[in-house]
C-alpha cells in the first residue's frame, strides 16, 4: 500500500505551490544547530566502545545497495555507524533518507546533509507519494536508502506501510539495524529518544535481510511487515 495522498486539511500550515506540497527548507539557525549536533555526535561517537553483531554476515562480502531500517529513537548513532562501518564494507553511491517535510524535519535534514546524506522530504501524511518516487529515483542511481519505520510521529515501535512499498518497488532487501547502549539518557519525546553517554559500550546489531517480492499480495506484505516489526523489537530491547 502506497502512502495516502496529501490532504490539505491534515497539514494547514504546510507551504504549497500550485497544489504541490513544498517541504520547509532549513533556516539559518537550523543549519547552525545542525553543525553543532554533527560536531557533538562525531566527538561522542569517538568515545564509545563498539561491538558489531552482524548476524547474517551481510557485510562479509559486498551485497549491493539496501534499505536500512532503524527505529526513530536510535537515530543518534546511525550516521557514524553507516559512514565508518557499513559503507566501507559495502560501498555504494551514497545514502538517501526520508525526512519529514515539516519545520522540525528541516532541522533533521540539515543534520543529515552534514553527514553527507541526501534527505528526501516526506512522510505518510505529507508528500508521501512524492517522497516514495524520489527515493526510488535515488535507488536507481545506486544509493542505499534509510527509513525509520515508526517515524516521524509514531506510534513508537510500530512499522508503517511505507517501507514495504519501497522494498517492493525497488527490489532492495530491508536490513533491520539497531543498537543497544550500556549507558544512555532517554528523552521525554513520543519515541523515548536515546542519547548515548560518553564511553558507553554500544552493541550494533544487524538482523537477516527481509525481501518483499514484486508480486507480493496485500496479505503477504502484511506478514512481512509483522516479521520486520518483530525483528526490530527483538534486536532493540531496552
Amino acid at each position: 500500500m502506497t502512502p495516502p495522498p496529501d490532504n490539505p486539511a491534515q497539514a494547514p500550515n504546510q507551504p504549497r505551490r500550485s497544489g504541490v506540497v513544498v517541504p520547509h527548507a532549513p533556516r539559518w539557525h537550523q543549519r547552525l544547530g545542525a553543525w553543532l549536533v554533527w560536531a557533538f555526535v562525531r566527538a561522542l561517537s569517538a568515545t564509545l566502545r563498539y561491538h558489531w553483531d552482524d548476524r547474517p554476515g551481510f557485510f562479509n562480502a559486498p551485497s549491493g545497495p539496501a534499505i536500512y531500517c532503524v527505529w526513530h529513537n536510535r537515530l543518534a548513532l546511525t550516521m557514524p555507524a553507516y559512514n565508518d562501518y557499513a559503507r566501507k564494507r559495502n560501498p555504494t553511491a551514497g545514502l538517501a533518507s526520508m525526512v519529514s517535510a515539516s519545520r522540525d524535519g528541516g532541522f533533521l535534514a540539515a543534520i543529515l546533509e552534514r553527514f553527507g546524506v541526501q534527505p528526501v522530504r516526506g512522510s505518510s501524511s505529507r508528500r508521501g507519494p512524492q517522497a516514495l518516487l524520489e527515493l526510488t529515483s535515488w535507488a536507481e542511481r545506486g544509493y542505499d536508502l534509510a527509513i525509520t519505520p515508526d517515524g516521524p510521529r509514531g506510534p513508537c515501535y510500530e512499522v508503517q506501510h511505507g517501507v514495504m512499498s519501497l522494498a517492493q518497488i525497488t527490489g532492495r532487501p530491508i536490513v533491520p539495524f539497531s543498537c543497544r547502549l550500556q549507558w544512555k539518557i532517554r528523552a521525554g519525546s513520543w519515541d523515548r529518544f536515546q542519547i548515548p553517554l560518553p564511553f558507553s559500550r554500544c552493541e550494533m546489531i544487524i538482523a537477516p535481510p527481509i525481501r518483499v517480492p514484486r508480486e507480493a499480495t496485500v496479505e503477504e506484505r502484511a506478514i512481512l511487515r509483522h516479521r520486520l516489526e518483530e525483528t526490530l523489537r527483538d534486536i532493540s530491547k531496552d
